[in-house]
């Protein structure tokens, strides 16, 4: 089954062959242990697994 380009993409890299066409997208992602920007709006540039699970702490933390 083929990958369908997506119409609208979150991801600001619009020069990325694989902008819009989601599965080559996340493909890409898996192999370089990154997440793609859609996935991961609050990146501050860093899409990165690491700086994925400090933001989910920082989002889910219990504030005491």
């Amino acid at each position: 089954m083929a990958c369908k380009k997506v119409k609208e993409c979150a991801c600001p890299s619009k020069t990325c062959p694989n902008h819009g066409v989601c599965c080559d997208c996340v493909t890409k992602h898996r192999e370089t242990d990154s997440l793609p920007f859609c996935l991961f709006l609050n990146n501050d540039g860093d899409k990165s697994l690491k700086n994925f699970y400090v933001k989910l702490k920082e989002r889910f933390e219990v504030v005491k």
